[in-house]
């Protein structure tokens, strides 16, 4: 029973139980698409059906990490037949629970605002955004921001972080970026405002198919910014019918 319930695994040559960050931000980039679709379907659609389902399975892989063991997460297990092939990078357990806590908290709020109340309000909002931008940052940068809080409530520093950041160090030639590689930065930033200037009404308007005129029902559709044909109360459009009886009175 102790084996399995406990949060990481005895590596040998660490001092503290470990985790595989690799399998960490393969699930983490998982559950960050899972809920950023969600999150579109609200925005655009007004549908809370599938953010319902993800933050129940979000909660319940959650509860897994902190009070049972990591390795029985679905999501985690998933991660890690996807990255099986790659060494593992270990990563110590205690900080990674602590942060996990945090998104257990707020996937709590979420499913009891949204599941059990079947409400919604700008708390629910701003905490999906806050797991959203947590995600984001462990899939797609590698850092823990959850892990940061760590040291604000526990005396022990962490061990073991990614890419060994938790180490005071300094930085490689690699790692430093220089004042051309800035101004490229800068110039990015003002080719962007400069493009949006000058071409977005050309980007504006509705592509044509490729191969073909495409269907009739797209070619009758308003293209950006015109208004759609609006018709009396009662008043029907013209059929292929009406078309050839004003033919034959004209005759």
């Amino acid at each position: 029973m102790g084996k399995m319930v406990r949060i990481g695994e005895d590596v040998e040559g660490y001092a503290v139980p470990v985790l595989n960050e690799r399998e960490i931000r393969a699930s983490a980039g998982m559950l960050f698409l899972a809920m950023l679709l969600s999150y579109s379907l609200i925005i655009f659609k007004g549908n809370f059906l599938l953010i319902k389902y993800v933050i129940t399975i979000f909660l319940a892989d959650m509860i897994i990490r902190v009070c049972v063991n990591p390795g029985f997460s679905p999501s985690l297990i998933i991660g890690r037949l996807i990255v099986r092939n790659q060494t593992p990078e270990y990563v110590g357990a205690r900080q990674k629970r602590f942060a996990w806590t945090i998104g257990m908290v707020l996937s709590a709020i979420m499913f009891a605002s949204m599941v059990v109340a079947n409400t919604y309000s700008p708390i629910t909002g701003i905490t999906c955004l806050i797991c959203l931008t947590f995600l984001f940052f462990e899939s797609a940068f590698g850092i823990c921001l959850g892990c940061k809080f760590y040291p604000l409530f526990f005396k022990n520093k962490a061990q073991y972080c990614p890419g060994e950041a938790c180490e005071a160090k300094s930085r490689k030639g690699i790692q430093k970026t220089s004042k051309a590689q800035m101004l490229v930065v800068l110039g990015s930033i003002a080719f962007i405002f400069l493009a949006v200037f000058l071409f977005n009404e050309s980007f504006s308007k509705k592509p044509h198919a490729l191969f073909g005129s495409g269907s009739s029902i797209q070619s009758d559709l308003p293209h950006y910014g015109q208004p759609a044909l609006r018709l009396p109360a009662g008043a029907a459009l013209p059929g292929p019918h009406d078309e050839s009886t004003r033919r034959g009175e004209a005759l």
